[in-house]
C-alpha cells in the first residue's frame, strides 16, 4: 500500500470526511442521545473505543481471512468489542449505560463502524488503521457533544448537569447555570430539536466549506506581482 498521510486522515476524521455530517452515518444515536452533555460524552467515548479496538483487530487479520468470511468475521469482531465495553460500562457507570439504553449494543450496525474497518484497516497496516479508528471516533464524538452542548443549553439554561454519572461524584459540581429562571426550550431536548440543530452544524460547515474554496480560487486567480507577459518568436534553438 503507499504511504498513509496522518495530516489527511486527520482532516478527514474531524472536517472534511466526518462521519456524523458529511458521510451522515450513525443518525440514530446521533439524534436519539444528544439531549444533554454527559450523554454525548458517554456514547461518543464507547463508539471511539470500538473503532480502536475493531480497526486494530482487522488490520491485524487482514491477510489471513479470506473474502468469503470477511465481513461476517469483522461484524464478530466488532459485536465482541461492544460487549466488553457495555460491561465496562455497566462496572463504572451504570447509571449512565441505563440511559444510553439500546443504543450502545446498536453501536454493533452503526456504519461508520464497519464502514472503516472494510474500507480502511482491511487495507492498511496497524498503525494507520489505530489512528484512522481514533481519529474517525473523536470527529464522530466532537459532533454528539456540540450537539449535546446546543440542545442542553437552550432546553434548559444549563451545561455539563448530570456529569457525576461519567466521572464520579466529583464532577457533580461541574455544572454551569448560564441563565438564571431559564424559562424551558422544550423543542431543543425532543426529537425535533435534534434533526434541526444538526441540519444547522451541518449548514454551517458547508457554509466555512464554500467560504474556503472561494478564498483559495481568489487566490488561485491572482496574478504574482511583478510578473510579465514575454512574448517569444522566431525559433527557439
Amino acid at each position: 500500500m503507499t504511504d498513509v498521510s496522518y495530516r489527511e486522515l486527520s482532516l478527514n476524521g474531524l472536517w472534511k470526511n466526518n462521519p456524523a455530517i458529511v458521510q451522515l452515518l450513525g443518525l440514530c444515536p446521533l439524534l436519539a442521545v444528544t439531549g444533554s452533555v454527559v450523554n454525548a460524552i458517554g456514547l461518543g467515548l464507547a463508539t471511539t473505543l470500538v473503532l480502536v479496538c475493531s480497526n486494530t483487530s482487522v488490520s491485524l487479520i487482514r491477510n489471513i481471512v479470506s473474502d468469503a468470511v470477511r465481513l461476517p468475521a469483522f461484524v464478530m469482531i466488532i459485536a465482541s468489542a461492544v460487549t466488553a465495553i457495555e460491561l465496562l460500562m455497566q462496572a463504572f457507570s451504570y447509571e449512565l449505560y441505563q440511559i444510553l439504553g439500546i443504543f450502545l449494543p446498536l453501536i454493533t450496525t452503526n456504519c461508520v463502524i464497519l464502514g472503516r474497518a472494510d474500507g480502511f484497516a482491511s487495507k492498511h497496516s496497524l498503525a494507520p488503521s489505530v489512528y484512522d479508528g481514533l481519529i474517525m471516533g473523536m470527529g464522530f464524538g466532537l459532533v454528539l457533544v456540540l450537539l449535546g452542548a446546543l440542545r442542553e443549553l437552550l432546553g434548559t439554561g444549563a451545561i455539563f448537569a448530570n456529569m457525576d454519572l461519567l466521572f464520579g461524584p466529583g464532577a457533580a459540581e461541574w455544572k454551569l447555570v448560564l441563565v438564571e429562571d431559564y424559562q424551558p426550550f422544550l423543542l431543543a431536548v425532543l426529537p425535533p430539536g435534534a434533526f434541526i440543530f444538526t441540519g444547522l452544524i451541518i449548514a454551517v460547515k458547508n457554509l466555512i466549506d464554500d467560504r474556503i474554496k472561494k478564498r483559495q480560487d481568489a487566490l488561485r486567480e491572482k496574478p504574482v506581482k511583478g510578473a510579465k507577459r514575454v512574448r517569444v518568436t522566431g525559433t527557439i534553438s
